[in-house]
C-alpha cells in the first residue's frame, strides 16, 4: 500500500509519500520527501487570520505536491494542518483552496493529536526494545508539543503556543537580537514549561528526542555540518552543553551570517533564533527537572510526517477494505 502525508504547520508545508507494510503496527518502506517552506501562520499571531500573501504562497506549494502526487499515484492520502490552521479565523479559505486543489480535504488536528502523532513518528525510529522513559519535543513554527511515552504508547502530553515563527513576531526585533529580547523570550518559555511540566511528568524523563526543524538545524550547527546531511543529523545524540553552546551561537549572529550557513534553510534564516532560545530553554528545564539525569538530547529526522504516514497505513489495515483509501487518495489512485 503506497501511503501520502503531508503536515501544513506554521512555517513549512511537507509531503511523504512511503510504501507502507501490512504488520500491525505498520512500517515505512522506500519513501520520497518534499518541503516547501510557506510561512502560512505569517501573523496569525497578531491578526487570527491568515494574509492573502501567505495563503497564495501555500496554494502554489499544495500545487506542486498535486503534481507529484499524480505521478507517484498514492493509494490514499492525508493532509494533516496544525497550530497556525488552529488558530486562523479565516482557516475555512484555506481548507477549501487545498481540496479544490488535491480533492482531500485537510484535518485540522487539535493539540494533543498534533503530539500524538509526532510521538508515534519519532517512536517508530527508536529500538523497540527500550523500556525508557521518553520525552519527544516537537518544536514548531508555532507550537510545541511535549509528549511522555514509552515504545508502547503516549503517558501524558501537552502542547503549547510555544514556535520558532510566533516568538520571532513576539519578541525578536533586532538582528541580532538583544538581550532584552531574548530575555523577555525565555520568560514567556519559562512560563508555558511551567503549564508542560503540570501535566508532563519531567522528572520521569530518561531520554529525550528532537524533532522538527529547528532542532534538526540546531543539531547541523552543533555537528558544524557543511551542508544538510540528514543521515548525519538523525540520530545524533549531543552532550546538553554541545546542544546549549550551538543555540548561544546561532542566537548571536546576525541574520547575513545565518543565512551563509548552507545548512540552515532560507526560510529559517530569520525565525532559527527564537527556535534555538527555545530549544535551550526546554533543555535546561528537563536537565533541572531530572536532576542531571537526562545529559544529552537526541535528534530524529523522523515526526509528525512519519506519524500520519503510519497513522493512515494502520487505518487501512485496521478496516481491511478500499473504502477508506478510496475516500482519501483525491485524484490520483
Amino acid at each position: 500500500m503506497r501511503v501520502a502525508a503531508i503536515d501544513c504547520g506554521t512555517n513549512s508545508l511537507r509531503l511523504l509519500v512511503a510504501e507502507a507494510s501490512q504488520d500491525s503496527p505498520p512500517q515505512l518502506g522506500h519513501q520520497e520527501r518534499s518541503m516547501a517552506i510557506v510561512r502560512l501562520g505569517q501573523g496569525v499571531d497578531t491578526t487570527g487570520r491568515f494574509a492573502e500573501e501567505a495563503l497564495e504562497r501555500t496554494f502554489l506549494a499544495v500545487d506542486d505536491v498535486a503534481e507529484r502526487l499524480r505521478k507517484s499515484r498514492p493509494d490514499a492520502v492525508r493532509f494533516v494542518a496544525t497550530s497556525a490552521t488552529r488558530d486562523a479565523a479565516n482557516r475555512d479559505v484555506f481548507l477549501d483552496g487545498v481540496e479544490s486543489r488535491l480533492g482531500v480535504r485537510p484535518i485540522v488536528v487539535p493539540g494533543a493529536e498534533e503530539a500524538r502523532l509526532s510521538f508515534l513518528g519519532a517512536v517508530s525510529a527508536v529500538d523497540a526494545g527500550t523500556q525508557e522513559r521518553l520525552l519527544v519535543v516537537d518544536l514548531g513554527g508555532g507550537s510545541t508539543e511535549c509528549v511522555l511515552g514509552d515504545v508502547s504508547g503516549v503517558i501524558s502530553a501537552l502542547s503549547v503556543d510555544m514556535g520558532a515563527v510566533r516568538f520571532t513576531e513576539r519578541f525578536l526585533h533586532s538582528d541580532p537580537p538583544t538581550e532584552a529580547e531574548i530575555a523577555a523570550a525565555e520568560e514567556a518559555a519559562e512560563a508555558l514549561l511551567d503549564e508542560v511540566a503540570a501535566a508532563v511528568d519531567l522528572t520521569s524523563v530518561e531520554r529525550v528526542i528532537g524533532v522538527a526543524g529547528t532542532i534538526t538545524t540546531v543539531t547541523a550547527h552543533a555537528l558544524d555540518l557543511r551542508e544538510y546531511e540528514p543521515a548525519r543529523i538523525n540520530g545524533a545524540t549531543l552532550p546538553l552543553p554541545i546542544v546549549e553552546a550551538a543555540c548561544a551561537e546561532i542566537i548571536a549572529l546576525p541574520k547575513h551570517r545565518l543565512a551563509e550557513l548552507a545548512y540552515i534553510h532560507p526560510g529559517r534564516v530569520d525565525v532559527i533564533q527564537a527556535g534555538a532560545i527555545i530549544w535551550r530553554t526546554l533543555l535546561r528545564r528537563i536537565e533541572s527537572a531530572t536532576g542531571g539525569g537526562v545529559r544529552s538530547a537526541v535528534t530524529s529526522e523522523h515526526d509528525i510526517l512519519d506519524g500520519i504516514a503510519l497513522d493512515l497505513a494502520a487505518d487501512l489495515a485496521t478496516h481491511q477494505d478500499q473504502d477508506l483509501a478510496a475516500d482519501s487518495a483525491g485524484d490520483f489512485a
